[in-house]
């Protein structure tokens, strides 16, 4: 009832009550009217656009700086394309039938939802979700679709051929990510068992993080690795990148309250500690084995506080998201140096390390930071701490099995028929001219 009479002046609410008790007999469609005015709260609705639209800058330009700064020089622009492109042809898939598959009800609906929203059928500007039209909320999770599979480029950059990338990419989307949103976010069987997950530890860094790992295995070493230079071409780029990313992902974090409100506070101050942390957690790391402290590690640090904080930044304090943030970035550290290098395998620009590992450490960590000795929000009657770390590692192993597995299957299914790889020549000589037909630098 407040909602309803804030919507209305003390002239207009007078002039309804002089109408007489004859006149308050509404049809179903005044009332239908005056549920919707009632329910669509503006002040959510204007944050939810602007979060959107922080994501959005979080993936174009952030992450394409952020990864196009950390390869080398003739491969600039194909990271900027293959970031650039992806984010658009899953802003398409999302519409089309990616957001059916995710949010709405199926035959299976434990694990994915059916097509009933495909084409985003019967869905109106008249449409509401909670305190926001669909559309927004349509629009805010779109970019949680495009946004996680961009992420995946950075495992197989400077090797893999670009028409097998978008392809790879569509199939994983909609095989991989929409389940996974469905069982997390759409009454799946993720949800069902009680697991955290905030703002997409699992559905967006545990999911692109396993999916990298798995390609950068099947695809195989870039040529000359751990032999020639694979220096960083340009840290201002990756500087620049990382800061939008920081900032955008307010957006990504606080905008999963889906409302202004007091979580929507704590998720804020939540996400900014947490980054910080992680910069001070990494460096510190650095300082210590490598004797200077570097601003790409600076960099990684604020990335992996971000994506350790992601799920579990609405049940954490403040002090447990510093807490977070600090182990996060030490755990990453160590996959990133240590594991990556006794493992082999060729991960370029360490997605797994940071977004599948710092996931990974959000996921079980919140569920004993949650405590209220550290601040937490505490425990659902008869969950203990115990019984909640349990539930979190099902729903880490559900999405690693899930996402390894079918990643898995379609790589190999496009390697035997179209091909993952450029060729050795085009390899050295550098996507940007070898599959662009252009070049970011003048010689």
């Amino acid at each position: 009832m407040k909602k309803l009479l804030s919507k209305f002046s003390l002239t207009g609410l007078t002039g309804l009550l002089m109408m007489g008790f004859s006149h308050i007999a509404m049809s179903e469609e005044m009332v239908a009217v005056v549920e919707a005015v009632a329910t669509i709260n503006s002040g959510d609705t204007a944050w939810m656009i602007m979060a959107t639209i922080l994501v959005l800058v979080m993936a174009i330009p952030g992450l394409a700086l952020f990864y196009g700064g950390l390869v080398r020089s003739k491969n600039m622009l194909s990271v900027l394309m293959q970031v650039f492109v992806t984010f658009s042809m899953m802003s398409v898939i999302w519409v089309l039938w990616g957001y059916s598959l995710a949010f709405s009800e199926g035959p299976y609906n434990d694990y994915v939802g059916g097509l009933s929203l495909a084409f985003l059928s019967g869905i109106t500007g008249d449409s509401i979700s909670g305190t926001i039209p669909e559309f927004v909320f349509v629009t805010f999770q779109l970019t949680f679709f495009a946004l996680t599979p961009a992420l995946i480029v950075g495992a197989f950059a400077e090797r893999i051929k670009f028409s097998s990338l978008l392809v790879f990419l569509a199939a994983w989307g909609t095989l991989v990510y929409a389940p996974i949103c469905h069982m997390v976010w759409g009454g799946g069987i993720i949800s069902q068992m009680g697991a955290v997950d905030f703002a997409g530890g699992t559905v967006v860094h545990i999911n692109a993080g396993i999916a990298a790992l798995v390609g950068a295995l099947v695809l195989g070493k870039r040529i000359g690795y751990g032999k020639e230079s694979m220096a960083p071409h340009n840290l201002p780029f990756t500087m620049i990148g990382a800061s939008l990313l920081w900032a955008g992902w307010f957006g990504f974090n606080v905008g999963s309250e889906l409302a202004a409100d007091g979580t929507a506070g704590l998720v804020m101050i939540n996400t900014q500690v947490a980054a910080a942390a992680g910069v001070l957690g990494w460096i510190v790391m650095e300082w210590i084995s490598k004797g200077k402290p570097s601003m790409l590690g600076g960099a990684s640090g604020a990335i992996v506080g971000l994506v350790a904080i992601t799920p579990a930044c609405a049940v954490v304090g403040p002090l447990g998201a510093i807490i977070l943030g600090i182990i996060a970035s030490i755990i990453a550290y160590w996959a990133v140096t240590s594991l990556k290098i006794g493992l082999g395998y060729d991960d370029s620009l360490d997605v797994f390390g940071i977004h599948g590992v710092a996931g990974i450490v959000g996921a079980l960590g919140l569920a004993i930071l949650m405590s209220p000795q550290f601040g937490g929000s505490g425990y659902d009657d008869g969950v203990s701490m115990m019984s909640q770390f349990v539930v979190q590692a099902k729903s880490i192993g559900i999405t690693v099995i899930w996402c390894g597995v079918i990643s898995y299957i379609l790589f190999k299914i496009i390697d035997a028929t179209i091909g993952l790889r450029v060729s050795e020549e085009d390899e050295r000589t550098g996507l940007d001219s070898t599959s662009h037909g252009e070049t970011a630098y003048r010689s």
